[in-house]
């Protein structure tokens, strides 16, 4: 079994917690601006002619602006995942030191 570098696995927690919690706060952003940006991108629709609000809701919904914040949606919640992921491997790799050591522990004092 490799052995773990503890100290590599809780710089990784220090490090990227608070780049985790910067990308948790862009994704909430940008999922909240998508219902502000539906209703601006509606409005236009509503303005140049469109008579009801499903039309300009299909208006909306095909718009490329829209379109490239739902690209926008998507990466953000891969960036936030990828570091999820990151940090719950990390921790991972502390838990199973921590279970090494304590085994460690009760060996020597079998031994």
């Amino acid at each position: 079994m490799t052995e773990i570098d503890i100290n590599t696995a809780v710089d990784y927690i220090y490090t990227h917690g608070k780049k985790y919690a910067e990308a948790k706060a862009h994704l909430a952003y940008v999922e909240e601006f998508r219902k502000s940006k539906k209703a601006m991108l509606m409005k236009t629709a509503m303005v140049n002619g469109v008579k009801t609000v499903a039309a300009a809701e299909i208006e909306a919904y095909a718009d490329v602006e829209y379109i490239e914040l739902l690209k926008g949606i998507a990466a953000a919640t891969e960036a936030a995942e990828a570091l999820r992921w990151g940090l719950v491997a990390a921790q991972a790799r502390v838990d199973v030191w921590r279970s090494l050591e304590a085994s460690n522990r009760s060996m020597d004092r079998l031994g």
